[in-house]
């Protein structure tokens, strides 16, 4: 980030920090998620040079070189005396760690999450992250049909998981990962009804279903364990618009309005940082197959993801990584991670 793109972040910046000293509230713990990571992590598994970290306890060293206190991520091995060696390490040196599992389908996964929640308790996470799909709810979805029955499957896969979480006393943060509406994964934090479930909320992602990302935040921080903070850009496309993460303080989203709801919720609450370098993500809401999960909102939504694409332009080229050597792309990398932790800092602790 270059000198003129740091000033940008400053107004955002300097009101969170005014509201954050007229509320008492300046501290918080901030850390990193893998996915902010995610083009080292592709380095690490196709082996190139100039990686930085190689498993969890290195990444967490390398997340706390860059100004993290902790970090979310897998554990990436089963063996208990690794999780044992993060812990020490995490009790040693101050900060924390949240886990990242699969949640059980059947009751034949039973077995295997309950040792991956085991596994995460012994390296001392309190929190984990789980999400019903990897995938994006307008690219994995032919019909409502189909997502009324991932939507069950979901429920299902919460009842299974739940005596569990409690027996072990970890909280589940189901992150809104592009696939529910934030009215629909509250009403099912609510049918749950369970201290051990709750959301992760990502500050950004509920744009790609057309939500107003901050009402989508308001109504999710009620339910919050966990957050992945992060800023958003958007441009039009041909088929709908393009959506970024950016800097923080840089995007469209108004971060102390953010972070104010997420901390009356839940003042204790994480903030894990979520700056992914990539290329801009293609939400096509100009297409009939966008909207075959959800018809009805296309007349109650469009119009307005629309205005708002056309009224927040990118106040700068957002990131993009083709054509780019993988030594160029780490960089960047580490400079984005490097520049919003230095912003969260600010941000929370001055």
């Amino acid at each position: 980030m270059n000198r003129r793109e740091f000033v940008a972040t400053w107004p955002a910046l300097l009101a969170a920090r005014s509201l954050f000293a007229a509320t008492g509230a300046a501290q918080a713990r901030i850390g990193l998620c893998t996915f902010s990571c995610h083009q080292h992590w592709k380095a690490v598994t196709a082996k190139n040079p100039g990686v930085k970290f190689s498993d969890t306890e290195s990444f967490c060293r390398y997340a706390r070189g860059l100004g993290a206190e902790g970090v979310q991520t897998p554990l990436r091995s089963k063996d208990p005396a690794a999780a044992r060696r993060l812990r020490d390490l995490v009790e040693r040196e101050g900060g924390y760690y949240e886990g990242e599992m699969r949640l059980p389908k059947t009751e034949g996964d039973l077995p295997s999450f309950e040792a991956d929640v085991r596994l995460a308790r012994e390296a001392g996470a309190k929190v984990a992250r789980a999400v019903f799909t990897g995938g994006r709810r307008y690219e994995i979805f032919q019909s409502l049909g189909e997502f009324k029955r991932f939507h069950a499957e979901a429920r299902r896969s919460l009842a299974l998981a739940e005596p569990i979480l409690a027996r072990h006393r970890l909280k589940i943060a189901i992150e809104n990962h592009k696939d529910h509406t934030a009215d629909e994964l509250a009403g099912l934090m609510r049918d749950v009804r369970s201290e051990w479930i709750g959301v992760l909320v990502d500050t950004g992602n509920n744009l790609a279903l057309l939500d107003d990302p901050h009402a989508a935040i308001e109504t999710l921080a009620p339910h919050a364990f966990s957050v992945h903070l992060k800023d958003m850009a958007v441009q039009p496309y041909a088929q709908g618009f393009l959506l970024s993460e950016v800097p923080l303080g840089t995007g469209l989203l108004d971060l102390p309005r953010v972070i104010a709801a997420l901390r009356r919720a839940n003042p204790g609450i994480v903030f894990n940082l979520e700056m992914a370098t990539r290329d801009p993500l293609e939400v096509p809401c100009l297409t009939d197959r966008f909207w075959a999960t959800f018809p009805e909102r296309k007349s109650s939504h469009l119009a307005a993801a629309l205005e708002r694409v056309k009224t927040n332009p990118p106040r700068q080229p957002p990131p993009h990584v083709t054509g780019k050597s993988v030594a160029t792309v780490l960089a960047e990398e580490e400079a984005n991670n490097r520049h919003d932790l230095g912003w969260m800092q600010r941000t929370f602790r001055s």
